[in-house]
């Protein structure tokens, strides 16, 4: 039987978080070190916290919040895994960082091929910011060309070639691109619809010999969590081999949230460059980009293509890592998120279907996203026409109820292992309330 956690925290109160975010905006740009956190897409302020345990996080206000932003996505075995945390104490104390080779992370890259065997070597590096941007490096020195596609709304980090039509921040501030990225730059990316297959196929036949790459992230989630057309990978997968384009599957998001068996192997597909980040360094900034010897071998050491980074592969983040993932070879692990998954989804469909909302709750593995649209939603054309007024007055609901979500219509929400029964009650009542509340399109 699941335990229910005693609520501690005060009425919705937050002079306390106003008054740190005051503080924090005279140092820090706009009061936060990421632009979703200013909380300005649902015109409020960001709620400070203190800490987080299991399933649930709670404030410098002393409130708890049932959470499922969980870090955006790190924290598949919920906040202060004790296995985790053990890792990270150990490593630590034989020092954070020792600019030389270490055993753990030979070991942290062999658990990595236990999910992604297509997966020959491995580049550890210290965000999916850097896995991305490396990636788009080797596929160029690889191909010897220059241009790379992507798609409309799939943000993969704040590279200067990739900040074109992002999804995440970048929409979430109405800033779908961003200054300080020179035209020859941008020139040389090529972005198109999500899930359009004839879209791809054109762009391919006009500029085929040119295209380094196609980096995409195989489930979207930085426009909110949306699944690809059946046949859509494939397609891209087919075409890239054809044209010998490089195919990047951008996984620092969905990577090990689809369930024990990766998108690749789901779908058969087996793309040339894999990124990964977040899950994989158990909550610490850590992440990876790997695919066959044959183009691994072209980054120094080995080859012409240059790529370094200082903390990369630390025994701290390694440490984390590997915890995280020998937790996740055992199958009851999934077996249970997609237990609660699936409650949670159906919970909140018949709540909407009940009250003939104009809501679509779309999931994939342990990722959703409660989109405000009455239709389903396949792209980003799709994703800016839900009705972002309504998603403010549903955050701020839930907000009050103690349920932590994203502060944007972009943004994808996640489940832990720590999630159960009594959260997704909680969570489907307080939805239930808000459509009883009359909420109209």
């Amino acid at each position: 039987m699941c335990k229910k956690i005693k609520k501690t925290y005060q009425p919705n109160n937050q002079t306390s978080s106003q008054s740190h975010f005051d503080e924090a905006k005279k140092v820090l740009v706009g009061g936060v070190n990421s632009p979703v956190r200013a909380f300005k897409s649902v015109d409020s302020s960001p709620i400070f916290m203190s800490h987080g345990q299991g399933a649930h996080i709670f404030s410098e206000d002393g409130r708890q919040y049932i959470d499922y932003v969980l870090a955006y996505g790190p924290h598949l075995l919920g906040h202060v895994h004790p296995s985790i945390t053990k890792a990270i104490q150990q490593a630590s104390s034989k020092g954070t960082a020792l600019g030389a080779p270490t055993t753990a992370e030979t070991t942290l890259a062999k658990w990595i091929q236990k999910f992604y065997p297509g997966i020959e070597k491995i580049r550890f590096v210290n965000s999916g910011t850097e896995a991305t941007m490396s990636a788009i490096r080797l596929a160029r020195g690889v191909t010897k060309r220059d241009k790379i596609i992507k798609f409309d709304g799939c943000y993969h980090g704040h590279v200067d070639s990739l900040l074109v039509k992002t999804g995440s921040g970048g929409l979430t501030l109405g800033q779908p691109d961003s200054g300080g990225i020179p035209e020859t730059i941008a020139n040389n990316t090529i972005s198109i619809p999500y899930n359009d297959i004839e879209a791809f196929k054109e762009v391919m036949s006009l500029h085929g010999e040119t295209i380094a790459g196609v980096i995409i992230e195989p489930v979207a989630g930085n426009m909110g969590t949306i699944t690809p057309k059946e046949g859509f990978l494939e397609a891209l997968a087919d075409t890239c081999q054809k044209n010998k384009s490089l195919l990047i599957f951008d996984e620092v998001m969905i990577g090990f949230r689809s369930g024990i068996q990766s998108i690749q192997a789901k779908k058969n597909i087996k793309a040339d460059i894999t990124c990964l980040g977040k899950v994989m360094g158990g909550g610490l900034p850590c992440g990876a980009f790997g695919g066959s010897e044959k183009i691994m071998s072209h980054l120094a050491p080995d080859g012409e293509i240059y790529q370094a980074g200082t903390l990369s592969g630390n025994p701290i983040c390694t440490a984390a890592g590997i915890a995280m993932l020998y937790k996740l070879t055992d199958e009851n692990i999934y077996k249970k998120l997609e237990k609660t998954m699936n409650t949670l989804v159906d919970g909140i469909k018949e709540i909407i279907k009940k009250y003939n909302a104009p809501i679509q709750i779309q999931h994939y593995g342990t990722m959703f996203t409660i989109f405000f649209s009455d239709k389903t939603v396949q792209n980003l054309n799709d994703a800016k026409n839900c009705d972002l007024e309504a998603f403010k007055k549903f955050h701020k609901h839930m907000i009050n109820k103690g349920i932590y979500m994203a502060p944007s219509q972009y943004e994808s929400a996640f489940i832990s292992t720590e999630h159960n029964d009594l959260t997704n009650q909680e969570t489907i009542d307080a939805i239930e309330e808000f459509l009883q509340n009359g909420f109209k399109k």
